[in-house]
């Protein structure tokens, strides 16, 4: 599975855009969300390609209904009958948050899925957010206790993480 493609942009589509990495085209299937936010052909672009593949692992309905046409329900839909079909796919979260119940002692899965909380209650995709706690989860282990993957996370995702918290 290609999870990023970084070079020039060469055009736009109506349901695209095409990318030239070093001297290679590759269309990308994209929302008129994303490429409005493309620079110019001719200009660097970089476009992670995994991001919808995250959001059917961590079944994050809120971002596949962000596509146009796509409701609550369809979005749903798409979660449930691709996650077998991507499952066993490699991406940079091979972890499904809530594979399995929470342990009284805040470690594993459920703190996992409470990091993923907090990291879109500050402000992220829920996508980007999942990939840097999935990302810390496997450098710091299946025992990691919350605090540990909220800091790692926002370290993942290019933010210092503070000791104290503000209130």
């Amino acid at each position: 599975m290609i999870a990023k493609l970084a070079g020039l942009l060469d055009q736009v589509t109506s349901d695209g855009a095409v990318i030239d990495v070093g001297g290679v085209g590759y269309l990308v299937f994209c929302s008129t969300r994303t490429t409005t936010q493309l620079p110019p052909p001719g200009g660097p672009a970089r476009l992670l390609i995994e991001t919808l593949a995250l959001a059917i692992l961590s079944q994050d309905k809120a971002t596949l209904a962000r596509a146009d046409g796509v409701g609550p329900r369809l979005a749903a839909r798409i979660a449930n009958e691709l996650r077998d079909k991507i499952g066993g796919l490699a991406t940079a979260a091979p972890m499904p948050v809530a594979a399995t119940p929470a342990s009284g002692n805040g470690s594993g899965t459920g703190a996992t899925a409470d990091a993923v909380s907090a990291l879109v209650n500050l402000g992220y995709r829920r996508a980007e957010a999942f990939g840097a706690v999935a990302t810390a989860a496997r450098k710091l282990g299946d025992k990691a206790a919350l605090d540990a993957l909220i800091r790692a996370g926002l370290q993942e995702l290019g933010q210092p993480a503070t000791q104290g918290t503000a209130r």
